[in-house]
């Protein structure tokens, strides 16, 4: 078999172990919350007998092991159970599934990460090319500082400054990103330009810097000195030479910067209470809704896990030299 496919199949080997291994540290977590989560859900004045049936009914009176094996067993068929907190779990009616409550919070948190990783990678590229391309000038020494003052800040304090600024003082944003199956896409786009700038600015950042530094990396090998002596262009030996060379790194940081990006909307969807599957896991937390919380934690560990392999995969593919590691 093909050296790159061995590889390729054995980094894929890993995270599914990798992520077998996050799914029973994401049941520990949760099982290790202090208090009963059956009379969280129920409230104070909840009988024992009431908190018993209750528990005995959604099976939390089940040994931890118990549980485990039966929601990963149901996770692998696609059912991640039903929310403790729906109105059938209380005896009022149906249930309803998690995936159900998911669903519709999933593709807001997916709009919002593709429409953010739809700028920020060209830009953070061109950026990046063009602080290379002239390095030590003023425009490199400017987006440096630039970028490193948002990398510094955390991301719900300029969250805040961008919703002050920007939709207080200037009303030229919407504040709150509050968004609905049925909001058209224009809207949808003009809601959601705040989170996405404030969730834009540090991934720029970091792609811009990692972009200058693989350019600035080649730009010191001997083929790129042999170009120069040739009397090319700077920007024809950036474009041509460097660049091709390049991509194994680029990619691998655009990759990890995608599951950043992925893992981050959490902070931006509190701040702006928009509608995703970040802002469904804290308003679960706080309700102690245990089967959102963990498919909702085991969803964004998928995508973190899925996103570091492809960068792997990209970055072997690209460099088969990584097959012989000397």
């Amino acid at each position: 078999m093909n050296p790159i496919v061995t590889t390729v199949l054995q980094r894929v080997g890993l995270g599914v172990l990798t992520l077998l291994a996050v799914s029973v540290i994401i049941f520990a977590m949760i099982e290790m919350l202090p208090g009963d989560f059956a009379s969280a859900i129920l409230g104070q004045t909840a009988t024992p007998e009431t908190v018993a049936a209750f528990q005995r009914s959604i099976g939390l009176d089940k040994p931890p092991v118990t549980r485990y094996f039966e929601w990963i067993g149901g996770v692998l068929q696609g059912n991640f159970g039903e929310s403790f907190s729906s109105a059938g779990a209380l005896g009022g009616g149906h249930a309803k599934t998690v995936a159900s409550l998911i669903g519709p919070r999933l593709s807001n948190t997916l709009f919002l990460a593709g429409f953010t990783a739809l700028i920020s990678v060209p830009l953070s590229l061109a950026l990046g090319l063009l602080a290379a391309l002239y390095r030590n000038s003023i425009f490199d020494r400017t987006v440096n500082l630039v970028t490193l003052t948002t990398i510094s800040v955390p991301e719900f304090f300029v969250a805040y400054i961008l919703m002050l600024i920007l939709a207080v003082k200037f009303p030229i944003f919407y504040s709150l990103a509050n968004v609905s199956p049925d909001t058209p896409f224009f809207e949808r786009v003009a809601r959601t330009a705040l989170p996405a700038i404030s969730l834009m600015l540090v991934i720029v950042a970091h792609m811009m810097r990692m972009t200058r530094a693989a350019i600035i990396n080649l730009l010191a090998s001997p083929y790129i000195e042999m170009a120069k002596l040739k009397g090319l262009a700077p920007s024809s030996v950036i474009l041509r030479h460097a660049l091709p060379n390049a991509w194994a790194p680029i990619g691998t940081v655009v990759a990890l910067n995608l599951a950043y990006l992925i893992v981050g909307v959490v902070v931006a969807e509190v701040v702006f209470v928009y509608p995703g599957i970040g802002q469904l896991m804290v308003d679960s937390v706080a309700a102690r809704d245990i089967p959102v919380v963990q498919a909702c934690a085991l969803l964004f560990a998928m995508a973190y896990i899925l996103l570091n392999l492809l960068a792997d995969i990209v970055g072997i593919v690209t460099n088969p030299r990584l097959l012989h590691p000397r």
